[in-house]
């Protein structure tokens, strides 16, 4: 047993759907078939105001830990990745291992935006092989994004969602689990997808906070083009790095940010669109949970199986950009 793979997954997801027809209420000169047109997304999941970044994580967490057939105790290492947690600290991991009585666990939390799981995967998996002690990881992707949007906004309105996907991480047979992954960061257009309020440049008492700070803000070409530029080469040179071939990926799963975007990156691939999985459209974006519960959802729904290569790609504010490459154990 000298990898280290995904043992288990799980997602939690709101109860309540807010379909396009809903959302345009409150969009003016905004239709349910322009919506579709541009993003491929057809409702979101909202989070209801009892709701919290730590109860999702919880819940996702706990299923996966159930796929896994391990208790908290044998996790010694939670990662959350978030940029909406409960609070700004202390980390919504460590509320987290509280909840679960993960007592052992090493926690922290991890933000690189949108790719925040992909990494966050790496990056647990690197500890595990560095130390055998840890034995066990759990990985959280978990976004509550519409308590920072301003649901007027149609360059943010039409593609947030809230919801939650874990894995848990741990030995598997030589050959399987992690090959190889690729990181890449482009700071051209930096603030290109933002969230000023409650930085140290925006604390809560600025004045910009109540003005346009306090809103997740996007420039949807800017994302497109340093998606569409970037992610493929970051995806081609973890491949190479696993020494596999794109037309050997058996599934890819993305960042679920725009259906249109995801199928544009696979054909730039050139791979059959038919070979990644999507939820964008039922879903929306739920940021650094999206390639979390697109996971979870497919192994679930055995679009995933034993002896899959399966690659993960994602990119995030700043922008950053990764890429993992796995054997399914």
């Amino acid at each position: 047993m000298s990898g280290i793979g995904i043992l288990g997954l799980g997602h939690a997801l709101p109860a309540r759907v807010e379909t396009n027809a809903e959302l345009c209420a409150l969009l003016p000169d905004t239709t349910p078939e322009w919506i579709v047109e541009k993003t491929g997304i057809t409702q979101r999941l909202l989070a209801g105001p009892d709701d919290t970044a730590s109860g999702f994580a919880t819940d996702a967490a706990r299923d996966a830990l159930a796929q896994a057939g391990l208790a908290p105790e044998d996790i010694g290492l939670i990662v959350a990745c978030t940029f909406s947690g409960d609070y700004t600290f202390p980390p919504v991991s460590a509320k987290v291992a509280g909840a679960l009585g993960a007592a052992r666990a090493q926690t922290f939390d991890l933000q690189a935006n949108c790719a925040g799981f992909v990494t966050g995967l790496t990056v647990a998996a690197d500890r595990l092989a560095a130390d055998a002690e840890v034995g066990h990881a759990l990985v959280i992707g978990v976004e509550l994004h519409t308590r920072f949007i301003d649901r007027t906004d149609v360059d943010t309105a039409v593609y947030f969602s809230d919801g939650a996907g874990a894995a848990v991480l741990g030995p598997v047979a030589d050959g399987a689990g992690l090959l190889a992954s690729a990181f890449h960061t482009d700071a051209s257009n930096w603030e290109a997808v933002r969230f000023r309020a409650g930085g140290s440049s925006y604390p809560p008492s600025d004045p910009a906070c109540a003005n346009g700070a306090g809103h997740i803000e996007q420039n949807g070409l800017a994302t497109w083009r340093q998606a569409i530029t970037h992610l493929p080469p970051t995806v081609r040179r973890a491949c190479a790095k696993a020494g596999v071939e794109i037309a050997d990926v058996d599934r890819f799963v993305f960042h679920q940010a725009n259906l249109n975007m995801l199928q544009y990156l696979v054909r730039k691939l050139r791979a059959p669109v038919d070979r990644t999985y999507t939820n964008v459209e039922r879903i929306g974006n739920t940021g650094a949970a999206s390639v979390a519960i697109a996971l979870s959802e497919a192994r679930e729904e055995a679009a995933i199986g034993a002896g899959d290569l399966v690659v993960l790609g994602a990119v995030g504010a700043g922008f950053t950009f990764a890429s993992s490459v796995w054997r399914w154990a």
